[in-house]
């Protein structure tokens, strides 16, 4: 990844912590319990065999997968990234 990209993302991941951090604080302040965050990627199925990843939010297809379980993984790594976490993929099947 060219260094300006690999800058950009490792910014907004911290703006991403920032603004989690802070939002985590005002729900203390005012002591209120904060809301669960809630999914944003939904698995769908496509017909036989067939499946959708789609992200809620938008109804963007994010991926399409063979079997249930890949699509749960993807899914799953999805929502990891996200929420600004590394993930390792080695293993997972897509």
């Amino acid at each position: 990844m060219p260094q300006s990209i690999q800058e950009r993302a490792e910014g907004l991941a911290a703006l991403r912590v920032r603004a989690t951090i802070a939002t985590s604080e005002m729900y203390a302040l005012i002591g209120i319990e904060q809301p669960a965050q809630g999914v944003r990627f939904q698995v769908v199925n496509k017909g036989r065999g067939a499946y959708y990843v789609v992200e809620r939010s938008t109804g963007k297809v994010m991926g399409m997968c063979f079997t249930w379980k890949a699509a749960i993984n993807r899914a799953q790594l999805l929502e990891a990234r996200a929420d600004g976490k590394k993930v390792n993929i080695e293993g997972w099947s897509s």
